[in-house]
């Protein structure tokens, strides 16, 4: 019996890191041939990840150019899986989350007939331009995937509630679960002094991540500013920020809080390090989806500064909280927790509500019963 043919495609680090799992698993199954298209849609953040799970990607559409916009990314990005889809004619197309890579992939696939295979569907705010371009993403990939393999049992009923059919949902947990696990697991050994300062901290520690488009500007400033109020406070308080590359990013975060000497500020960190950085962190602050689903792994609690999230079963599990971009608001929260053991304590044990580590093994057995 000839195996079944998949193509994984990833663009960004968030999907490399979320389909590793899938794809390492699938490898090793006779059942199954897998190809990886990488779009190139962070090209660095996304190599590095790549390289520490040992996968080399069999197409490479390195889309990526400077100040790109969404419409150009959307383009190429669907011009080079077009011809991609052509030559390979898999018999599964599978992609991850909210990106326009993830997006693009499924309209690829709808355009040549391919079943289409969604890695965490069914996240939702209902707001569209909260997460901006992301919500609209996974909106419009819903309708197009034969496969949805939500991680919770809220993302499945999001999706009932939009008339996908129950027999195409499947709840699975989240892969980035087994994919923080698996790298928990590595041996780690800080080599930049930067980061071994952090590491070797015995005081508090903060982990910081911002860098969401809803954010840039008075927002953006409001969190660096909050940031600033918690190091003057609280002494023994360390913090670490590794900066997005975007420069509009960059501009606020060194000017707020270049200065401060126990602000760590670094270049975006490998995962592996930024994993083990959550381990060590007492609190983390992020506006990132991915953090809000790993840092519970590790009974880290978590401050998202959104005003909305399409992970409300981590707000409802009081493994995270909504604090927005107020600079009292974020102040006040982060102290409460950094202060009151009780209040910590509390988030800290919360469970995970996000799986166990073995979403890519369900995932496989599915698609192994459905296209075999």
């Amino acid at each position: 019996m000839n195996p079944i043919q998949v193509m994984a495609i990833v663009g960004t680090r968030p999907d490399a890191i979320k389909m590793a799992p899938v794809v390492l698993i699938l490898r090793d199954d006779p059942r199954f041939r897998v190809r990886v298209i990488a779009t190139g849609q962070h090209r660095e953040m996304l190599d590095q990840v790549l390289k520490l799970f040992q996968i080399v990607p069999d197409e490479d559409l390195q889309v990526m150019t400077p100040y790109q916009t969404l419409a150009q990314i959307t383009t190429r990005v669907l011009e080079g899986l077009d011809k991609a889809l052509q030559r390979y004619r898999p018999d599964v197309v599978l992609a991850q989350g909210d990106t326009t890579t993830t997006f693009v992939a499924a309209l690829a696939a709808f355009y040549h007939q391919i079943p289409f295979g969604h890695v965490e569907a069914g996240l939702r705010t209902y707001d569209k331009y909260h997460p901006f371009p992301e919500e609209i993403n996974r909106r419009l990939t819903a309708p197009i995937a034969d496969f949805h393999f939500a991680p919770t049992e809220r993302a499945r009923q999001n999706l009932l509630r939009e008339a996908i059919p129950a027999e195409c949902i499947w709840v699975t947990g989240n892969t980035g679960i087994d994919a923080v696990l698996w790298v928990a697991q590595q041996p780690f050994e800080p080599q930049d002094p930067a980061l071994k300062r952090f590491f070797a901290h015995t005081g508090r520690t903060l982990l910081i991540t911002t860098h969401r488009r809803e954010n840039w500007g008075e927002p953006m400033e409001g969190i660096a500013l909050s940031i600033r109020d918690l190091l003057d406070a609280l002494p023994d308080l360390l913090a670490l920020l590794p900066m997005h590359r975007n420069p509009r990013v960059r501009e606020v975060i060194q000017r707020v809080l270049g200065d401060h000497p126990r602000m760590i500020l670094t270049e975006p960190l490998d995962y592996a390090p930024f994993v083990h950085a959550m381990r060590h962190a007492t609190l983390i602050l992020t506006d990132s989806g991915g953090v809000q689903e790993e840092a519970p792994a590790f009974g880290k609690p978590i401050l998202v500064l959104r005003t909305t999230t399409e992970r409300p079963e981590g707000v409802e599990a009081g493994t995270a909280k909504l604090v927005g971009t107020e600079r009292a608001c974020i102040r006040e929260e982060a102290l409460r927790l950094l202060t009151d053991a009780d209040a910590y304590a509390r988030m800290a044990h919360a469970i995970n509500p996000y799986g166990d580590g073995h979403a890519a093994e369900r995932i496989r057995e599915i698609l192994a019963s459905r296209l075999v």
